[in-house]
């Protein structure tokens, strides 16, 4: 028996269910991950999980929060000195979607057109022909990321979530739909038109965490912010005829398949 079939199915498992969609949880999760005590976790977490820890400052950490959290060496997290490309903003699995025909887009396991993801239908029509481009971040990723090109960027729209994972079997079991936490803001672009950058939180992940709150001039590459301990996802949103997506990245993601890349990798170039 899976987590999920026990939690949906089982009467002891929704009883935990209950428990587990509490925001209190989250915060409680959250302190402990902040608490020094949690320290304890760092070194079978890294076994678990088969981390590669050699591109990582690996210093004293205070607690689990700050090693997941933790800052990669000079170096290692480079963007390419050609303008007109398309970079990634961070370390995760990534598949491309063409926006076009109603997409539905899987995100966590759950389902969103880009008008709901956005939870504004006009935003979502400037997107129509575009491409969206979803990067899921494991917990061995690297987790903090970067603009993915330099603008203006407008005010962070948050959107408040259940921090609740929802797969199919949840769905069946679950009267109210739930979501993810967001947050996103629009960045104008030289190259790239405007763009929509978002973070996605997932099941006991307290915050999303970004430097930056109002509208700012920011940098291609600046780091935006970072996620605390939990699996989680990047969105960008570009506009119809702004870039040409690298081929083997696209014919991957028609398949099915996921395309592995890390902060500062080239994903395709500018069309103007």
């Amino acid at each position: 028996m899976d987590t999920l079939h026990f939690l949906y199915k089982t009467i002891p498992g929704r009883m935990v269910l209950k428990l587990l969609t509490r925001p209190g949880l989250s915060v409680a999760s959250g302190r402990f991950l902040d608490s020094r005590a949690s320290r304890l976790l760092i070194k079978p977490f890294i076994k678990s999980s088969g981390m590669d820890t050699r591109d990582y400052q690996m210093v004293d950490f205070s607690c689990f929060n700050e090693f997941f959290c933790r800052h990669v060496l000079e170096g290692k997290r480079v963007f390419p000195e050609d303008k007109s490309t398309l970079s990634s903003p961070c370390d995760g699995l990534l598949k491309v979607y063409p926006i076009r025909d109603g997409l539905v887009l899987p995100v966590k396991q759950s389902s969103y057109s880009i008008a709901s993801l956005l939870r504004s239908e006009k935003l979502a029509e400037q997107y129509e022909g575009g491409y969206a481009l979803v990067f899921r971040l494991c917990v061995d990723n690297y987790h903090r990321y970067a603009y993915f090109e330099s603008g203006r960027k407008s005010k962070n729209r948050k959107i408040a979530g259940v921090l609740h994972t929802v797969r199919p079997i949840a769905l069946q079991e679950v009267p109210v739909f739930t979501e993810n936490a967001r947050e996103y803001s629009l960045i104008k672009t030289e190259k790239f038109g405007t763009a929509v950058q978002m973070e996605v939180g997932a099941l006991l992940v307290g915050k999303i965490v970004n430097d930056e709150e109002g509208p700012a001039n920011v940098l291609r590459g600046q780091e935006k912010g970072h996620f605390e301990y939990g699996g989680s996802t990047i969105i960008l949103l570009l506009q119809q005829d702004k870039v040409k997506i690298r081929e083997n990245i696209l014919r991957a993601s028609m398949s099915g398949q996921e395309s592995p890349v890390k902060m500062g990798d080239t994903l395709g170039v500018s069309l103007r």
